[in-house]
Parts: structure tokens; C-alpha cells; sequence
């Protein structure tokens, strides 16, 4: 089993730098996945209430045997529970179809900044944390106005800001913000979507250098920049590719290459606009 580093919280938690996220997996296949995601040496576990599939990720994590220390589970709020109230209900909702007496990580999804309502959001994750339920809280897709924003209503910096990052949206004023301000940076589709990242010559140049598959010198570049990453894949060797990282590094030639792709280019919703509930 490869053993992933950690990276430190803002707070002193411990979270895995690389974890498996379950986007977009139909729910009747979830608990197999995240089965054979554990079975792979994955220890972190990113969910959302918004995809549905919270109850098998649940069983999937009973089934599992590994003991609830062993494991680092990640939820989100969804844009529709915004408010205090909500935010206090949603969580007792995901909370209960995990099966969990506690979360390592909250994040409000989206900043949805057409309601207004993250501030007060805020505020709830800011009380689960006070009362333990939850030992990290954090945000999703949140540009440095955004959590601008957050930090005149709250107390608690957000110990974690996931977004869509990779090697064509390298999101570098987004990850300045975090750093500055001590907030881990999470990739959400860290190796883009559609396949064009991983076919891009100057990525398939270096994967043939080191010996590797294009997603494993993507996820390499992830890991030294210092990001969480949270691929996603439902077949167990890629998984287990996805895993096998640990025995490489990119040099400063590599990364210069790399970070010459970048083309500030979203494959998701842009958050200053993104206002579905």
C-alpha cells in the first residue's frame, strides 16, 4: 500500500495530500468504487451532498473495516442550504446518510454571491466546528473576493479552498490568496476534463522522460506546487496508478514546462456567476 503524506491544517489537523474524490459517480456504483478506492490505499474521501451519493459512500466506509481515525471524510454544503439554519440542518442530513459522528471537513460548495448568504453560512460551519462535529471547515470554488468576503463575517479561517485547478487553469492568484493566508489549496479535476490535458505533447514529453502515464506526471505537479489533490476514476488500476506518485519528482525544467500551459481555462462553472440551487 503507498502511504500519502499529509499535509498540515490551519488548525493542526492532518489531511492527506492526495485523496479520491466521487464526483459524478452514479450512486449504485459509489460503494464499489469507494470500496476499491480503500482496497488501493486511499484514505480521504470527498463527497458532497449535491452528488447524491452520500449513503453509499457511507456504506461503503462501514464496509470497509479500517477504523474511523484511519479516515479523512470530506462533504459539502450545497448552494440551496445556505443560511444558519439550513447550513445546521444540511449537515445533520449528511452527517446521518454517512453514517458518521463526525466529519473531518465542511465546505461550503459554492459562494453562490448573487444571495449573499455565505457570510451567515459561514457562521454555522463556524459552530459545528466550536462543537466538534466537524475538525476542519472550509470552502469550495471561492476566488480571493469571495473569501475576502468570509473573513469580515467570521473568526475561523477556512482551513481548506477546493477548486477546479490544473495544469490549463493554474488558478495562481486563487492558490497566492491561500498561501498568504494559510488555507490549503484542493484540486477539484486535477487532471482536467475531456482528455486533452493528458494528451498534450509537453505532458506526454515528460511522462515518457520519467517513465510514467501523463496523469501521474499531472498529479506529480499537483503534489511539489503543495496542492490536495482529489482524483477521480471507477477503475481500480487507474486508482491505483493515480496513487503510485510517490516515487518521482518533477525538476525545475519540468515545472517551468508545465506551468507554461497554463490558459486560464475553466471546464466548470465560473464561482462570480455560478448560482444554481
Amino acid at each position: 500500500m503507498t502511504s500519502v503524506p499529509s499535509v498540515t491544517l490551519n488548525n493542526g489537523v492532518e489531511m492527506p495530500q492526495l485523496g479520491y474524490g466521487v464526483f459524478q459517480v452514479p450512486e449504485d456504483e459509489t460503494a464499489a468504487a469507494v470500496g476499491a478506492a480503500l482496497e488501493a490505499g486511499y484514505r480521504s474521501i470527498d463527497t458532497a451532498a449535491a452528488y447524491g451519493n452520500e449513503a453509499a459512500v457511507g456504506r461503503a466506509l462501514a464496509e470497509s473495516g479500517l477504523a474511523r481515525d484511519e479516515l479523512f471524510v470530506t462533504t459539502k454544503l450545497w448552494n440551496a442550504d445556505q443560511g444558519y439554519d439550513n447550513a445546521l440542518r444540511a449537515f445533520d442530513t449528511s452527517l446521518e446518510l454517512l453514517g458518521l459522528d463526525h466529519l473531518d471537513l465542511y465546505l461550503i460548495h459554492w459562494p453562490v454571491p448573487e444571495r449573499g448568504l455565505y457570510g451567515e453560512t459561514w457562521r454555522a460551519m463556524e459552530e459545528l466546528y466550536s462543537q466538534g462535529r466537524v475538525r476542519a471547515i472550509g470552502v469550495s470554488n471561492f476566488q480571493p473576493a469571495h473569501l475576502r468576503g468570509l473573513a469580515e463575517h467570521g473568526d475561523v479561517v477556512p482551513a481548506v479552498n477546493q477548486v477546479e485547478l490544473h495544469p490549463f487553469l493554474q488558478q495562481a492568484e486563487v492558490r497566492r490568496y491561500d498561501a498568504e493566508h494559510g488555507i490549503a489549496t484542493e484540486a477539484w479535476s486535477p487532471l482536467a476534463k475531456g482528455g486533452e490535458l493528458l494528451s498534450e505533447p509537453v505532458v506526454a514529453d515528460l511522462a515518457r522522460k520519467h517513465g510514467r502515464t501523463p496523469a501521474q506526471v499531472v498529479l506529480r505537479w499537483h503534489l511539489q506546487l503543495g496542492n490536495v489533490v482529489i482524483p477521480k476514476s471507477v477503475t481500480p488500476s487507474r486508482m491505483r496508478e493515480n496513487l503510485d506518485v510517490f516515487g518521482f519528482a518533477l525538476d525545475e525544467a519540468d515545472l517551468t514546462t508545465l506551468a507554461a500551459l497554463d490558459r486560464d481555462e475553466r471546464t466548470g462553472p465560473d464561482p462570480d456567476t455560478f448560482n444554481v440551487a
